[in-house]
């Protein structure tokens, strides 16, 4: 779940197969356009997430849903680790691509600032999706080079996707196809990037959150908050910078 404080008091949540959803978007517009298993991992890229957004876990403190950057290490681990799966009978090649993100993901962590039993679960997460990845590429016959080509993708298409929804602008994402990308804010939900990746000239994408006005003292309170809540159709115009 993303979850978005407003100045009002409020709270957008935005669940992650919506933000992945939005991912797909911009896959769909890059140039030159990905393969289509391509396309469809970024999409589906937080497949693993969709059932825990249905019932969030709840923040306590703030009465919120938990946000997947405060998910607890056994539960974000556990459904990344089952994220690939979930894709098997679509596409071996889109499942392949998931398992590449979610450890690029996790390489990004700090092993040695972890407590040992927590790194010790991270490696072994690692290491099992490692292996899956070597008999995914057998099977569906993909090269190293390309692997890591859409992997970077993947990672700019969710990184530029959570900063439109989280209003993370400025940012810049790593680089991908040799560059890097530099989004900015422009008005109410208008942004730029440059250099121009897409194809058409201007691109518009969207999904969708819930507005909480509320905050919960229980998460059985929380479910049903949210169930009730304002649906929001989140919409965004990218522009050449």
């Amino acid at each position: 779940m993303l979850v978005r404080d407003l100045s009002d008091g409020k709270a957008l949540c935005i669940g992650q197969a919506s933000h992945a959803w939005l991912s797909g978007q911009l896959a769909r517009a890059w140039a030159p356009t990905p393969a289509e298993e391509v396309c469809l991992a970024a999409e589906q890229h937080d497949v693993g997430m969709a059932q825990w957004d249905l019932t969030p876990a709840l923040d306590e403190a703030g009465g919120r849903p938990v946000g997947f950057m405060q998910m607890a290490l056994g539960d974000h681990l556990a459904l990344w680790s089952a994220a690939p799966a979930r894709l098997f009978t679509q596409s071996r090649h889109a499942a392949l691509l998931v398992s590449l993100h979610g450890t690029r993901l996790y390489e990004l962590r700090d092993l040695d600032a972890m407590a040992a039993a927590d790194a010790d679960a991270v490696r072994e997460y690692l290491a099992a999706q490692r292996a899956l990845q070597q008999r995914l590429a057998g099977e569906v016959g993909a090269a190293q080079a390309e692997l890591r080509r859409d992997q970077a993708r993947l990672f700019a298409w969710d990184g530029l996707s959570l900063a439109l929804c989280l209003g993370w602008a400025p940012y810049t994402t790593p680089e991908v196809d040799g560059r890097t990308l530099h989004l900015q804010a422009a008005g109410q939900e208008a942004h730029t990037l440059s250099p121009w990746p897409f194809a058409p000239p201007e691109l518009a994408v969207r999904c969708e959150g819930r507005l909480l006005r509320e905050r919960s003292t229980s998460e059985a309170a929380l479910h049903d908050a949210l169930e009730r809540a304002e649906r929001v159709d989140l919409r965004f115009l990218l522009r050449p910078g």
